[in-house]
């Protein structure tokens, strides 16, 4: 196995977007892969699965001992997902390459825009409270089970864990918003609660893809290097930027990839036509 070391540049670029922002890590180390290194979709999502699975393994492990992460939301959620996820690993083998892209593409510019009005939404206007599925249990700091909480968190996972075996998307850019919309967790908890779900249904995705034969060990291996040294240096420098305009400053990027892959898809494709 020739290892492609290579692959741990933009691993370092996702680190440091995992790092700094605290999502995007997956939504934007499969265009790295594609444009960087000539990976094809369905090649550079199950690697874009390890190396944000193991960084968000790792920043999990400081929410455990802190005891924030909530262990029975996380365990529904990821349980669902990563049962889900080898279906989503398998869809995407029977795509083409052209339709993977064009599908990515839209997830990435969905992303973008919800992150970019979030936050500007955020700052200019207080949050509102609104009635969730999920209620807090402000004596126990637990979710209160309900039919309709149970419901939502299935629905979440599920989604989480297709996404992620298609795309190799799936962190926390879809489970934050989706616990956001179903449960009222304070955002600390909600966010460890999120990294944890990652770590699983990324751990999934990776086992179905070596299980099955699609997993570049080669491309894989460096790459995971770079993004776990890259989010270790975003995380230590985050506090020196202001978060608002790296969310913003991260959505513009998105929207800008995402019309590049568009644009190559055009292209590919009036080419061989």
């Amino acid at each position: 196995m020739e290892v492609q070391w290579l692959g741990i540049f933009p691993g370092v670029f996702t680190g440091l977007v995992l790092g700094l922002t605290g999502s995007g890590g997956a939504i934007i180390a499969v265009p790295l892969l594609i444009f960087g290194l000539g990976a094809t979709v369905a090649e550079a999502a199950p690697v874009a699965l390890l190396s944000v699975g193991v960084s968000a393994a790792v920043a999990t492990y400081s929410s455990f001992r802190q005891k924030i992460v909530r262990y029975r939301t996380a365990s529904l959620i990821a349980g669902t997902g990563m049962l889900i996820t080898p279906a989503g690993v398998w869809v995407a083998q029977q795509f083409s390459d052209a339709l993977l892209t064009v599908l990515f593409s839209a997830v990435l510019i969905y992303a973008a825009w919800y992150m970019y009005r979030k936050r500007r939404e955020s700052a200019t206007q207080p949050e509102m409270a609104v009635s969730s599925p999920c209620q807090l249990d402000l004596e126990s700091g637990r979710l209160i089970w309900t039919i309709p909480c149970a419901r939502g968190l299935l629905a979440s996972g599920a989604t989480t864990g297709f996404l992620s075996g298609l795309l190799g998307v799936g962190g926390g850019f879809i489970i934050i918003p989706a616990l956001r919309k179903v449960s009222d967790l304070p955002m600390k908890t909600l966010i460890a609660t999120a990294l944890s779900i990652t770590a699983l249904i990324s751990l999934s995705g990776v086992v179905s893809a070596t299980s099955m034969g699609f997993m570049n060990w080669a491309l894989a291996l460096p790459f995971t290097a770079g993004t776990i040294t890259g989010t270790l240096v975003g995380k230590r420098y985050a506090h020196s930027f202001d978060e608002a305009k790296l969310q913003r400053g991260f959505a513009i990027l998105a929207w800008c990839i995402a019309f590049g892959m568009l644009v190559k898809v055009i292209y590919m494709e009036s080419a061989f036509s």
